[in-house]
């Protein structure tokens, strides 16, 4: 945890949901997306916590997120679903996509939804999960605007494309993975920019090739496209570049080409004219009935089986301990109920302005 002063969780989650609404989205989707949010600081992932609330802020000030969800289903069958989210908050979006995928898997064992003029949605891992509480399997990918470059480019193509997968266990939680496609992502840099501490080399490339550092000159230059993250593997293809680079281009295939979206270049938020305009992001949901294949207990079992051979198999000189995706999380989310998010310096200052500038009453004691 080091030595970041924190903030109780409770009171972070109950701000943010003041914040939403004060910007007018109704209070059951602003406690939707402040749970979201909240889930992301509880398992340690501060790139998608209370440290995004102001980039929804500074978004939906600029007209570009509508606080207000109306979903349209513009095409739906036993099995699957094709939604249209207008552009509004993408973490409503993604909860009633994934519930809508949810309920169908549970009729007919596979319910897939996509969807198309979504934004921002948080973490992608958040909307698996719902389908492991139910006994599920889940899956969940969506497109962003263009961070990543091509393996032997020097141009930002794809976005950071995440992919997300949950499956239930017999274990205390189930195997859980929610990762970008590229070695890290913005929020992260973010994240050491507010640290003010440098990014290590290889994570991010200018439009020579040489490695940038600079978390502060990163997030201008990815503002210009004058910068371009490294996918998984690296640069090139000695170390599997080009697998990382293959994986987000199936991202944007799914959240793409299954729902009529647009993807690349037409996700950075301009208009022809330059003028800001909604990010049209596409998403793609998929919910797994277990039951329909065999008893979902005997799956717990082989999954935790899984992990559990995972777990202790040899390790390497000088390791004490192997994970398997979603361990560490799950104990992290003990510690920070009971220690707190930790919000440092510069984000504090950001909470304060939003809580001034919306005129939120209360919070001094934190910020």
């Amino acid at each position: 945890m080091g030595q970041k002063p924190t903030i109780p969780t409770e009171t972070v989650y109950a701000f943010m949901v003041d914040v939403f609404t004060a910007l007018g989205a109704p209070p059951e989707e602003a406690r939707i997306c402040a749970d979201v949010l909240i889930a992301s600081d509880l398992r340690g992932i501060e790139s998608h916590g209370v440290g995004r609330l102001k980039y929804y802020y500074d978004r939906i000030q600029a007209g570009v997120h509508r606080t207000t969800t109306d979903i349209e289903v513009v095409k739906e069958t036993e099995t699957t679903a094709l939604l249209d989210g207008h552009h509004g908050m993408g973490h409503v979006i993604a909860y009633r996509a994934m519930r809508m995928a949810i309920e169908k898997a549970g009729q007919y064992g596979l319910g897939a939804v996509a969807v198309r003029n979504g934004t921002h949605f948080g973490i992608a891992g958040y909307y698996p999960l719902m389908a492991a509480e139910e006994g599920m399997m889940g899956l969940v990918v969506t497109n962003a605007r263009p961070s990543i470059v091509p393996s032997f480019g020097a141009e930002p193509m794809l976005g950071t494309n995440p992919i997300a997968f949950a499956a239930p266990s017999d274990l205390d939680y189930p195997f859980w993975f929610d990762a970008a496609t590229s070695i890290s992502q913005r929020g992260k840099i973010e994240v050491a920019e507010r640290e003010e501490k440098p990014v290590p080399e290889g994570w991010v490339v200018d439009r020579e090739g040489q490695p940038l550092t600079d978390p502060g000159q990163i997030l201008e230059a990815l503002g210009k496209a004058e910068a371009g993250l490294l996918p998984l593997g690296g640069a090139g293809e000695v170390l599997g570049g080009y697998k990382g680079y293959s994986l987000a281009t199936i991202v944007e295939i799914l959240s793409a080409s299954l729902c009529g979206g647009v993807f690349m270049k037409d996700l950075l938020g301009f208009a022809p004219d330059g003028s800001r305009r909604p990010y049209m992001l596409g998403f793609f949901f998929l919910a797994i009935d277990i039951e329909h294949f065999l008893p979902v207990e005997v799956s717990r079992q082989i999954t935790g089986g899984i992990m559990r051979a995972l777990q202790s198999s040899r390790k390497a000189p000088g390791q004490d301990r192997i994970y398997v995706a979603g361990e560490k999380e799950w104990e992290l989310q003990r510690i920070i109920r009971e220690q707190g998010v930790p919000v440092n310096t510069n984000l504090r200052q950001e909470l304060q302005i939003m809580r001034d500038e919306l005129g939120i009453e209360g919070y001094e004691e934190y910020f």
